[in-house]
This record gives C-alpha cells, structure tokens and sequence, in this order.
C-alpha cells in the first residue's frame, strides 16, 4: 500500500480524493495470458479463465455475424500511471482525469478481467459504440459468458458511461 501511496503522491494525488473513490481497490493477478492483438496490433493479456470466456463470448459473436475486437485489456498499475501522467503533462486537471479513468490501483484493467471493446467502423473508446450491432448483441448475450458492463450511465462510481467496457465476473 505504500507503494501505491508514492505513485499516487508523485502523480498529485491527494490523499482525499483517494478517501473519495467510489471504486474498490483492484489488485493484479499473479499471472496473465495472452488473448492476441488489440486493434492496434499490440499484444493483449487477460486472466487465464477471462481468456477463455473471451474467446467463447467472441466465437459465439461471430457465429451472429458479430466482429467482436479488443482495444485494451489487463493493465499495469505502473502503466495506469502513465496514462495519468499523459494527461497531467497535456494540461488536464485532476478532476476531468477522474471522469474518464480509474486512479492507477483502482483500475479494473488491473484484475486482468476487463476487456475494452469494439467493432469495426466504430472508433474505439466511443459512446458511439452503443450504436452498433456488437454493442445490441453484447448486452444480450455478454452474461452467458460472464462478462458485464461495468460503467453504465451514471453508474455509482462517477466515471463517464462507458459502453464498451466489459469485465468478466470470474477468475
């Protein structure tokens, strides 16, 4: 935890908004596994069982004619961090930070179990993607296979809604 207390300190956090947090304290997995390449060609992990839920969910997709693609996945406290930091050195202030990501321990990218995603002609990281056939299929169909949308409109954390945010409920 002390760690966490330095990174956060380094990063201009303040003590109280980390009393704040809405969000549970997220740890990260003993080991991750790889899920193939997000849209961006970078290498992706998950939690072994994330994994194959994902690949079930994402062969059952296709099978609907749905192009199922991943744009982010298990994420580093450290790498958190550098996203913060992005934004801090662009002039962003702590409080826009907070509506759109996770203060770095908090992150469900950290569990290995969150999968951001997309499909294509749709922007990665848009709420535009609600709009889609992949968003219509995940919300009827991304249950059988663990995974729940985690940032709904005015979910209880105080994040922007998030549609393409999907965390798997197990392992």
């Amino acid at each position: 935890m002390s760690e966490l207390k330095t990174l956060w300190k380094n990063l201009g956090i303040r003590q109280s908004v980390i009393d704040q947090c809405r969000m549970p304290l997220c740890t990260e997995p003993d080991e991750v596994t790889p899920i193939g390449e997000d849209v961006f060609g970078r290498p992706q992990f998950a939690t072994s069982l994330t994994s194959v839920r994902w690949q079930l969910m994402r062969t059952a997709a296709e099978t609907a004619g749905i192009n199922l693609q991943v744009v982010s996945a298990y994420r580093t406290i450290e790498y958190q961090c550098t996203l913060w930091q992005a934004k801090l050195d662009r002039g962003d202030s702590i409080e826009e930070i907070l509506k759109v990501n996770a203060v770095p321990g908090f992150s469900e990218h950290h569990t290995g179990r969150a999968l951001d995603l997309t499909t294509p002609e749709f922007e990665p990281l848009s709420e535009h993607f609600e709009e889609s056939a992949a968003f219509a299929w995940l919300s009827q169909h991304a249950r059988e296979y663990d995974f729940v949308m985690s940032y709904s409109r005015d979910n209880p954390y105080g994040l922007i809604y998030e549609p393409w945010h999907w965390c798997c409920q197990s392992g």
